[in-house]
Parts: C-alpha cells; structure tokens; sequence
C-alpha cells in the first residue's frame, strides 16, 4: 500500500513489527493494527527473521510472540533487539509462568499481554506503549 502522491501520513503512522510463528494470530494483530492506522512493517516467524528485518524497515515497538520457531524464543529476540536497536517489545504469550516472565525482564518489556487477546486490549497495550516513545518526527 503506497501513499497517496504529496501525502505524507505515511511518514507520520507509527511502525511495529510482528513477531508470532502463528499465521492466524499474526494476521489477526496485523488486521487490528493496520485499521486503526498502524503501519505494520512486517511479520517474522522466527527470533533470527525479526533481528534481521529491524535495521531495514526500524519499528519503533514490537509485538513479539514468546515462543517462536526455531532454535531462540521471543525473549532472546527482544533482548537483541533493544540492545543492538534500542528498540522495546510487548510480549504476546499463552506461557505467563514466573520463571518465563523473569527470564523475560532482561528484555525491558513495555507490557505482557496474555493470549488470546482482544483485539481492543491489544491497540489499548500499544497506544499506550507509543505514546511512552516519541514518534519519528517529534525527534531532533
């Protein structure tokens, strides 16, 4: 979906990046996302994918899935993440137990939201989420 010619809303919508190995689920946050004026910059399956695809297309927030495909988890993603970008994560994940959400902290999560989830209590998460991380043209 390109802009509009001389529209520049599209340099404006904040970008997220999904990470969730779970088809459905993905499209589902991507559907909620993008009606309410999110742009979804893409969605990875694997922990490798979503370190891979940051510095390209630079969301300023994540939704990563704990449990992912592949040799790493979520959480070993998200930790890359915000050290090598400085970019945080809201966890999305069935597994809540203590010793997975300690082992998640070294990852600063902004928020943890259990699955499934509604799609309001997800664009709630993020917009709060956002509104704690200033936008591409409030930088200098």
């Amino acid at each position: 979906m390109s802009p509009l010619p001389n529209s520049h809303e599209h340099d404006l919508r904040r970008r997220i990046l999904i990470v969730e190995d779970d088809y459905l689920v993905a499209l589902q946050f991507e559907n909620a996302l993008t009606e309410a004026g999110y742009d979804v910059v893409d969605i990875a399956s694997t922990a490798e994918e979503a370190v891979q695809i940051v510095p390209d297309y630079r969301p300023e927030l994540v939704l990563m899935d704990v449990r992912l495909a592949g040799p790493r988890d979520g959480i070993q993603a998200a930790a890359e993440i915000l050290d090598r970008f400085g970019i945080r994560s809201i966890f999305v994940s069935a597994f809540s137990d203590p010793a997975t959400r300690a082992r998640a902290d070294r990852a600063n999560p902004i928020a943890w939201l259990p699955k499934p989830v509604a799609d309001r209590k997800l664009l709630n998460t993020v917009d709060s989420a956002l509104r704690g991380i200033p936008s591409e043209s409030n930088r200098s």
